[in-house]
């Protein structure tokens, strides 16, 4: 990416955050998706030790819903964990978190780049660099309010995410079916299952700020392509 980037950087140069864009959200990039692709992998390894375990305990125990169905905990963990990502990427989206990370970013580097200039040049106003932090600020204070929003609604439901192994056991826990020892091994092997397949709930954050990143690179492609049309039209005339 970063190859590229200074191959065409004699006109990307002119655009706004253009060093930020290739020296800080490049490497911002690349470690994200290298974190997130370590996680996916982390998940996968523990789904496949799991999903056995889990399934051969849960033969012959009653689930809630699922009744006698021999893969009924590994579905109500799946339902379950779809439904907690399915409502954490709806209230991201109502929320508009990808925007505000973006509009975050893109103030702190207007304010960011005239503060450098302001160290070489002391004809720079203060009151253009208080203007600049107070969009800064303002943008980080909606952003403090947007995820406390976010984090009110993520941590409800990984409090409710532990009862819910006890909820699908309940029929066998009711008919007393399932010793205690039995019951915390599935619940454990549940745990993990679950724990697993919401890799996209916990990394969601994370997500965010992945495609806050691309959605600034891509903007920044999309300006770089318009340069060199420019560019090109002005040398055929």
């Amino acid at each position: 990416m970063v190859e590229w980037y200074h191959s065409v950087y004699s006109r990307a140069r002119k655009i706004e955050g253009a060093a930020q864009r290739v020296q800080e959200d490049t490497i911002k990039f690349s470690r994200i998706m290298e974190g997130l692709g370590t996680s996916l992998i982390e998940s996968i390894m523990i789904l496949v030790q799991f999903i056995p375990i889990l399934f051969g305990l849960s033969i012959g125990i009653p689930i809630f819903f699922f009744g006698d169905w021999e893969y009924g905990l590994i579905a109500g963990a799946l339902i379950w964990s779809l439904g907690g990502t399915v409502f954490l990427v709806a209230l991201g989206w109502i929320l508009r978190l990808v925007g505000v990370e973006y509009d975050l970013q893109k103030k702190e580097a207007a304010y960011r780049k005239l503060l450098v200039i302001a160290e070489d040049d002391d004809t720079i106003r203060p009151k253009t660099i208080e203007e600049l932090f107070d969009d800064v600020r303002s943008i980080h204070f909606l952003s403090y309010i947007r995820y406390l929003y976010f984090n009110v609604g993520r941590i409800a439901y990984l409090q409710a995410n532990v009862l819910s192994a006890y909820v699908f056991l309940a029929p066998a826990i009711v008919a007393g079916v399932v010793t205690l020892g039995v019951m915390q091994q599935i619940i454990r092997a549940f745990g993990r299952v679950e724990g697993s397949m919401q890799y996209l709930l916990k990394a969601w954050p994370t997500i965010i700020e992945l495609l806050s990143v691309y959605k600034r690179l891509r903007e920044f492609e999309a300006q770089i392509k318009l340069a060199e049309e420019s560019f090109d039209e002005a040398k055929r005339v």
